[in-house]
């Protein structure tokens, strides 16, 4: 086998509201993906997936980046991005070209695609995916592959994933001026299914919901692609801030009573068991603040509460109201919350089961968590190299060559240059 230098390495970079983590691979001879090194970061400039703070964001994704490079022992010089903020809409166009009967060739694929971002694109935002359903060919429909056959009109109706241009903007600047090229921005409930979905979970129909720390993706996944989604700006944070607020703590001990005592089900033994943690700003040696877990139970059940049932009318906006056999897969750091999946089963009244990402060779432990099913998703459409997933944004921010290599990027930071 060749050496990971001689490879083709695939990086990429999630960046959300809690946490800015990287991830390093390559493609071995099987074609199989093969994980050489992760980084992880606290995120700072981030709030409900918007970049707030530059400068502390560019930090955060420098050290990711280059905390995966030591590991590897390799430098990357561009990589795959998500977006996965509140405002991330989506829509079908449904679009014909006129072939005058010839075979059907990619060029018309790309003339289709290019005229489903023009039907969608009017609103001024910008087209992040245009993902190609079942074809139409002289009005036959359930045409899965077009190509080579001959037709007088080729038709498709396409999912588009839109944004704001703006946030993407500053997503694209700010992982530039960590001296990085930017090879596609993908929005995050795409990466995401690509790392927890089955083929055949996205043909029966799916619902994904990936709880973030400020921000919930829901999408719904049918006929093998995605057919729609709903962003809620709440996630696992919410529940932290409500715990530092109610008893007084400072939130990383908010987040450790959370994920250490908290669940989505509550139990009579919850009234025996005792916590204690240090209330802000007591003194040193001050005694610590005595709850029972009930307590504790009453805080976090409020907010899951809200948040199944905002969860519930997305489903329900969305069309998602089939057979109770269609079951939804939770995901993202929420999602290991314990007892989340058995609660909200008993709320949607379908089956629900947590999304971990697949398994990738040398994938960490610590990092085969749903918490990190966006970035190994990330990873997987780096890999397959998809012709459906189409960053139009990219086309149109300036492309600016990054430094080669992490001292390159040093001596580049030093002198304050991008």
């Amino acid at each position: 086998m060749a050496a990971p230098s001689q490879q083709p390495l695939l990086g990429a970079v999630d960046i959300g509201s809690s946490k800015v983590s990287a991830i390093i691979c390559t493609t071995g001879e099987d074609g199989r993906l093969r994980v050489l090194g992760t980084g992880q970061r606290e995120s700072r400039g981030v709030k409900r997936g918007y970049v707030t703070d530059m400068e502390a964001t560019e930090f955060a994704v420098r050290e990711a980046v280059e905390l995966a490079e030591r590991m590897s022992g390799v430098t990357i010089e561009e990589v795959w991005a998500s977006f996965g903020a509140d405002g991330l809409v989506s829509d079908v166009a449904n679009v014909e070209v006129e072939l005058g009967g010839h075979q059907v060739e990619q060029a018309d694929i790309n003339e289709l695609l290019i005229a489903g971002k023009a039907a969608i694109d009017s609103g001024g935002q910008t087209v992040l995916h245009a993902n190609p359903a079942l074809f139409t060919i002289d009005r036959a429909q359930g045409v899965q592959q077009p190509i080579g056959l001959y037709a007088s009109r080729l038709g498709v109706d396409i999912h588009v994933i839109a944004a704001e241009p703006a946030p993407l903007r500053n997503l694209d600047y700010v992982i530039r001026s960590a001296h990085l090229g930017v090879k596609a921005i993908v929005a995050s409930p795409v990466a995401a299914a690509a790392a927890c979905l089955t083929d055949e979970e996205r043909e029966l129909g799916v619902a994904l919901v990936e709880i973030g720390a400020e921000v919930t993706n829901v999408s719904v996944h049918f006929g093998g692609m995605l057919v729609g989604l709903r962003s809620i700006p709440l996630g696992a944070k919410d529940i932290t801030d409500d715990i530092a607020c109610a008893f007084a703590v400072r939130r990383r001990d908010a987040e450790r009573m959370k994920c250490f005592y908290g669940s989505a089900m509550t139990s009579p033994r919850d009234n025996h068991e005792m916590i204690e943690a240090p209330q802000m700003g007591s003194d040193e040696g001050a005694e610590p603040l005595r709850i029972t877990r009930a307590q504790l139970m009453m805080v976090i059940r409020q907010r899951v509460e809200e948040l199944t049932g905002q969860i519930e009318a997305a489903l329900k906006g969305l069309g998602f109201t089939g057979p109770v056999g269609r079951q939804v897969v939770l995901t993202g750091g929420g999602a290991e919350l314990k007892n989340i999946a058995d609660y909200m089963q008993g709320v949607l009244g379908r089956a629900v089961r947590i999304g971990r990402p697949r398994t990738l060779t040398g994938l960490p432990d610590a990092h085969s968590g749903p918490a990190f099913a966006t970035l190994v998703g990330l990873a997987c459409l780096a890999g397959a190299g998809r012709g459906d997933i189409r960053d139009i944004a990219l086309g149109q921010m300036t492309q600016r060559k990054p430094p080669q290599g992490m001292i390159g990027r040093l001596v580049a930071a030093m002198k304050g240059g991008y």
